[in-house]
């Protein structure tokens, strides 16, 4: 690897890599005379932008790298050498299923995509009968990656049974929960995976049509699927694909807030039933899966249902694709199998908080997710587990935060980010949603309230009016917080889809774990004995 040669070196074009210098680095590597191949990331953000430069079959990762490194990198001195990159332990661990090609591909070379085992899947679904593909969906375990966890397979099953032509494949990719980027990655990274497993669906339920729906602030994932289904659009026809662009409103992840917007309405949820899989998009039969569900059926039809469903823990079959961001070290994604702890996601895999101080509380399952303390990590990553715990692992996003978080301001956040999201349609939701950031107002303006700060002038005069102060203070806290959990009662059960329905996720859990940032005395811990 000398200056001058006319090397080949791999350079993310992924965003975020993009967004820490990429492009600059890329280009640097052309003007040196390299041959420069953009691929996706591989995943560990914080040894990006990474260059691998390719000597004898081999790759040498270097990270970060900079755009005056290049001479030093081509010599093999730079002090960032990595090595095997996939050598490294935060990818030596990992079961990549699904994005066992990000990384290392061009991601819109479908020669490169089927040399690394693209299009395998396709084709053994189309050597089989419809019923046979959904079968061997059901048998691989495979549930929603989006956040339901409902099975693939019964969906799909639905839909396949369903009267009526035309049918429809959607892909919901409105990836808006705060701490998640895997569906953006994959189809920055790998879209011809996610449409090999679009047309395995559409053969499976007899759909001809489909859509990609991707949020407006994704433009390089809008860019790469919209080059890519033009590129595959042989490969998969009689199939057909286009991509329907969101405008930015969190409710359109909802399934049927997403239908209304592709039919070019305002996004609101849908009273179910009937449920999309029989009257959904133009009132035909729909199958709405996750990116993530829909790029796992490739590995599933290639390499056998039995391979797939051999990995996980209890009904929690397959690997999922975690997504570790926040106040952590070494932020990126991680693919593993069900079953992994909480602890071994935020400690030993993500190196815990990028501030060095102690791990507080992580947030799992985006922005409606419940908070869990550390006394909790011990927790299995298993939708049943989690459920079980007063949470949900949703799109596998975990958010850490470190002991100077506020929980209480966390709590008003999720009240605050459901009143500014709601679609407006169910009172639960959008009513109570408002007033929750104002009952939650009132619980921190008690709790900030400080009577110890009257001056003692008038004896026990005043001593008197202190005591009352702090008893009127402390009654009005627990009226407000006893308030808060009725509140989020009535939401929870009462509203039309898991926006408000799952709002009070993050809440109460910040109020049972957490009680001394609301004002309350921290629960005390019997010994063991």
């Amino acid at each position: 690897m000398t200056p001058g040669q006319k090397n080949k070196v791999y350079v993310s074009r992924d965003m975020a890599s993009v967004a820490l210098g990429a492009d600059d680095v890329a280009r640097a590597f052309e003007a040196a005379g390299c041959e420069v191949v953009r691929t996706g990331s591989r995943g560990l953000f914080s040894i990006e932008p990474l260059v691998e430069v390719e000597s004898g079959g081999a790759r040498t990762g270097f990270g970060p790298v900079g755009p005056d490194d290049v001479a030093a990198v081509l010599e093999g001195s730079h002090a960032a050498r990595l090595g095997d990159v996939a050598a490294l332990p935060f990818f030596a661990g990992q079961q990549r299923f699904t994005f066992a090609r990000c990384g290392i591909i061009d991601p819109l070379d479908p020669e490169d995509y089927a040399a690394h085992g693209g299009w395998r899947g396709l084709d053994a679904a189309r050597a089989m009968a419809p019923q046979a593909v959904v079968d061997a969906v059901k048998a691989s375990g495979l549930r929603g990656r989006g956040g339901a966890g409902f099975p693939t397979g019964i969906k799909w099953q639905t839909v396949l049974d369903a009267p009526g032509k035309p049918k429809f494949i959607v892909c919901n990719a409105d990836e808006g929960d705060s701490g998640t980027f895997a569906d953006r990655m994959l189809m920055e990274g790998d879209p011809f995976c996610l449409i090999e497993g679009m047309a395995i669906a559409a053969h499976a339920v007899g759909a001809g049509h489909g859509y990609i729906y991707i949020r407006s602030e994704y433009p390089f994932a809008i860019a790469a699927m919209r080059q890519a289904i033009e590129i595959s659009a042989q490969r998969i026809a009689p199939f057909t694909l286009e991509v329907r662009v969101g405008a930015g409103a969190y409710v359109c992840g909802e399934e049927t807030a997403l239908l209304d917007s592709i039919e070019g309405k305002r996004g609101q949820v849908r009273a179910k039933p009937p449920l999309p899989a029989l009257e959904g998009l133009f009132g035909q039969p729909t199958v709405i899966n996750n990116v993530l569900s829909l790029a796992a059926i490739p590995f599933i039809l290639a390499q056998g249902a039995e391979a797939y469903a051999a990995v996980g823990f209890g009904r929690s079959r397959g690997t999922m694709p975690v997504q570790l961001a926040g106040n952590v070290k070494h932020g990126g994604l991680y693919e593993i199998g069900f079953g992994i702890t909480l602890g071994e996601l935020v400690n030993a895999i993500g190196g815990g908080t990028a501030s060095g101080r102690p791990v507080r509380a992580v947030q799992v399952g985006g922005p409606l997710g419940a908070y869990f303390p550390p006394s909790m990590f011990d927790l299995p990553f298993d939708y049943e587990a989690f459920a079980q715990a007063g949470g949900l692992i949703g799109h596998a996003g975990i958010t850490v935060f470190d002991d100077g978080v506020d929980m209480a301001h966390m709590a008003r956040f999720a009240m605050e980010f459901c009143a500014v999201e709601s679609c407006g349609k169910c009172t639960p939701c959008r009513i109570g949603s408002t007033r929750g950031v104002e009952v939650m107002d009132r619980i921190i303006a008690a709790r900030d309230a400080d009577p110890a700060a009257a001056e003692d002038v008038g004896g026990g005069l005043t001593k008197a009016l202190h005591s009352r102060s702090l008893a009127r203070i402390d009654n009005g806290r627990e009226a407000q917080t006893a308030l808060l959990r009725d509140l989020c009662d009535t939401m929870k059960y009462g509203s039309l889809c898991a926006l408000g329905g799952f709002t009070p996720y993050p809440v109460l859990s910040a109020l049972d774990h957490f009680p001394e940032d609301f004002g309350a005395s921290a629960p005390v811990k019997e010994a063991a004995e």
